[in-house]
């Protein structure tokens, strides 16, 4: 497919999924939200992992000094 016909077909996909993301009318998207989020989730994670999980296999509790 020549290069200019492939850029055209693209710019029309990508007009028609703007009008279509103009139907769900949602806010702006925060640029570090997604970061937040994978941190809050590496924090539960690591959480878990530090709480004991029941009377009989207690949690990895981390080593004082």
């Amino acid at each position: 497919m020549h290069p200019d016909t492939h850029l055209l077909l693209h710019h029309q996909r990508s007009a028609e999924l703007r009008r279509r993301a103009t139907d769900f009318d949602l806010p702006p998207a925060d640029p570090h939200a997604s970061l937040r989020a994978r941190l809050g989730w590496l924090l539960v994670e690591a959480g878990l992992r530090i709480m004991p999980r029941g009377p009989e296999r207690p949690g990895v509790a981390p080593g004082t000094a």
